[in-house]
C-alpha cells in the first residue's frame, strides 16, 4: 500500500514553531533590557541573561518537537550576535580604552560572517559542521556542546559583570579587573572562572576567521582553475 505524502508545511507554521516563538521572546527581552540598561543596573543583567538562557531552551525545543529549521538557526545567530554587539558597544562607553570592546565586537561579527559564508560555499547545512577542520581546538569547540556552552556563557557572564561593576565613564578595564581579582568574593570567583572561557572563545574566533577566509580563497582558486 502506497504511503500517503507528508503534507507540506506552510510558511506561517514554520514561523510559529515553538523554538522560533522563543526566539521572538528573546528579541523582545533584549529590546527591553537595552532600553533599561543605563537606568537600572540590576534589571538589565537579569533580562539579558534570561534571554541568553532561552537560547539553550529553544535549541532543546527544536530537537524535542522535531522543529529544527534554517530560519530558527539564523534567527538564533543573528539574535546572539546583535545582543552581544550591543553589550560591547555599551561597555565601550563605560570603560577606557573603549577600542578594546569595539575590537572584540568586530572580531565576533567578522569571524561568524566569514564562517557562515564559507559554510554556504562548501554546501554544508550548518556552520557548526567543522569535522574536516585540521585545528583540534576548532573541532573541539563545535564538537563538544558542553565546552562550547562554557566558552559562550563565560563571555556573557564576564561582560555582564563588567557592566555591573562600572561606576563611571573614567575607569580603565585593567584597574577594575585587577582590583576585583584581588578580593575574595563571588564576583572575583566568577571573573576568574570566566576569563579562561572568554580567552578561549576569542582564540576560536580568530581560528574561525582564518579557516573560513582560507576556504573562500581556495574556492576562488578552484573556480579560476576550472575556467
Amino acid at each position: 500500500m502506497a504511503k500517503k505524502p507528508v503534507p507540506r508545511s506552510s510558511k506561517l507554521s514554520v514561523y510559529l514553531y515553538i523554538p522560533n516563538i522563543i526566539g521572538y521572546i528573546r528579541v523582545l527581552l533584549n529590546c527591553l533590557a537595552f532600553s533599561l540598561c543605563l537606568r537600572n543596573k540590576i534589571v538589565f543583567p537579569i533580562l539579558y541573561f534570561f534571554s541568553f538562557v532561552c537560547d539553550a531552551v529553544d535549541g532543546w525545543c527544536a530537537r524535542r518537537f522535531n522543529q529544527v529549521s534554517t530560519f530558527g538557526a539564523v534567527l538564533d545567530m543573528v539574535t546572539d550576535r546583535i545582543s552581544t554587539a550591543c553589550l560591547l558597544v555599551v561597555l565601550s562607553q563605560l570603560y577606557k580604552p573603549g577600542l578594546i570592546f569595539l575590537s572584540l565586537l568586530a572580531l565576533d561579527i567578522g569571524s561568524h560572517w566569514f564562517q557562515m559564508y564559507s559554510t554556504f560555499l562548501a554546501g554544508k547545512a550548518s556552520h557548526k559542521d567543522v569535522k574536516d577542520s585540521t585545528n583540534w581546538l576548532f573541532r573541539a569547540y563545535y564538537g563538544n556542546r558542553m565546552f562550547m556552552a562554557y566558552c559562550c556563557v563565560s563571555c556573557e557572564v564576564l561582560y555582564l559583570i563588567l557592566f555591573y561593576l562600572a561606576e563611571n565613564q573614567t575607569e580603565t578595564l585593567v584597574d577594575v579587573l585587577s582590583s576585583n581579582l584581588q578580593k575574595i568574593t563571588l564576583i572575583s570567583f566568577l571573573i576568574g572562572t570566566s576569563l579562561f572561557g572568554w580567552a578561549t572563545k576569542q582564540i576560536i574566533n580568530v581560528i574561525q576567521m582564518k579557516t573560513a577566509a582560507d576556504m573562500c580563497v581556495l574556492y576562488d582558486i578552484d573556480k579560476k582553475h576550472k575556467h
